[in-house]
């Protein structure tokens, strides 16, 4: 190898001294330092992402993209239905762009559902399962451009982050809007005045969710005149939207069965409660504080129905991520085996469906009957299995623990 003076060595590429950066990596008689190390990684970084020239989703058909999503989301198979074909479909129409006279139009979806049905998992599985930009936001965050909150850009400006900063991948994203609910009108009629947290937000959103430029800052925040803003095409974004819609049973109940009263009431057929959601129309959502503009551009309604026991069941263990399966998971980690009795799935269930709020109760149940088993297991010695029965559940005795037998 070639001696060099190391005094006088330098970076070929930007000239800097030996003394001024980190390292120097030696070539044929050449050098190049740390820094310029890391811009040559962002340039053919760069460069790849923009010679791709359609988004990849693990090219997955729609059955495939339902079946992933039956590993982690118990029943509802009209929505992930509805949305494997939507995100199906938007990709197709993205991969095999043609310009001609047809112009496919995306089409937003609006998950409606009680509260704890799967609608916020439904789109966390799709982020995991796609190979695509996917962000998740909160409408209850979102105000009126000046007011305080977060702006409808910042939805994008979270898109961006995920992309890598890549304005090309960002525009063939996916953006989750949950709680969209929380922006209806807070009364039937137009507002004369304004309101930031309702009709205002839903004016803002019409843009983005149909296709328009928009200029975003890429740190999020608030805009001002000497940041430097990135413009995202949001026209091939596709926007899922989901809320709990409370009330609205009432309104789509007084719907189907006439509202009238007097001897001459028509009688409709009554649809069972669980199911109401599954006849939600545009008339519906209109009524309970959406514009209409907002409804014709998310054309796709998919219900999530109420979780019955059966459900609750296989939340509990059936799922890849199961609650009881997380919970042995961790205890086998301590190398102590957990185990739930028939009787204290029942009385979780059972206990669960007393708080109507679906899955989210079952959370909730579990971690306030492990708490102090979960406090006190990993500090008894020679801990072999803790098994879980309905007195545990019911707080009214201990579990029943099992220690290593001692070899003599």
């Amino acid at each position: 190898m070639k001696k060099y003076n190391e005094e006088t060595l330098s970076c070929s590429f930007c000239k800097l001294s030996q003394k001024e950066v980190k390292f120097l990596v030696e070539g044929d008689e050449v050098f190049i330092c740390d820094k310029c190390v890391k811009k040559a990684n962002k340039i053919i970084d760069a460069g790849l992402q923009k010679n791709k020239k359609s988004p990849d989703f693990n090219n997955l058909k729609p059955l495939q993209i339902k079946n992933l999503l039956d590993e982690y989301i118990v029943g509802q198979d009209s929505a992930k239905k509805s949305v494997s074909v939507a995100v199906y479909n938007h990709y197709k129409r993205l991969q095999n762009f043609v310009s001609d006279d047809v112009e496919i139009e995306k089409s937003n979806i609006l998950l409606v559902g009680p509260t704890g049905t799967g609608k916020t998992l439904i789109a966390k599985t799709l982020s995991k399962i796609l190979n695509v930009p996917f962000a998740i936001a909160d409408a209850t965050v979102l105000t009126e451009a000046g007011y305080v909150g977060e702006d409808v850009d910042n939805i994008l400006v979270r898109l961006f982050q995920s992309a890598n900063f890549d304005p090309e991948r960002t525009q063939q994203g996916i953006i989750y809007i949950d709680e969209i609910d929380k922006i209806g009108r807070k009364s039937g009629n137009p507002s004369i005045t304004r309101d930031v947290s309702g009709e205002g937000v839903q004016q803002s959103l019409l843009k983005i969710l149909e296709g328009t430029k928009a200029n975003i800052p890429p740190k999020g925040g608030r805009k001002h005149p000497e940041q430097p803003l990135v413009t995202i095409d949001t026209t091939n974004i596709l926007f899922i939207c989901g809320g709990a819609f409370q009330g609205l049973e009432g309104i789509i109940e007084k719907r189907l069965s006439g509202g009238t009263m007097g001897f001459n009431q028509e009688i409709k057929t009554k649809v069972d409660d669980s199911h109401l959601f599954s006849c939600t129309s545009s008339d519906d959502l209109q009524k309970y504080g959406f514009i209409p503009e907002l409804i014709g551009r998310l054309p796709v309604i998919a219900s999530l129905e109420e979780l019955d026991k059966t459900a609750l069941r296989a939340v509990l263990t059936r799922p890849k991520n199961a609650l009881i399966k997380q919970y042995k998971k961790l205890f086998k980690i301590e190398n102590i085996d957990l185990d739930f009795t028939e009787e204290a799935v029942e009385g979780i269930i059972n206990l669960a469906k007393e708080r109507k709020t679906g899955a989210r109760a079952l959370k909730s149940i579990l971690e306030e009957c492990m708490l102090e088993i979960m406090f006190e297991a990993p500090s008894i010695k020679g801990l072999a299995s803790c098994t879980i029965t309905d007195e545990v559940i019911q707080k009214a005795s201990k579990p029943i623990y099992k220690k290593f037998k001692k070899t003599a």
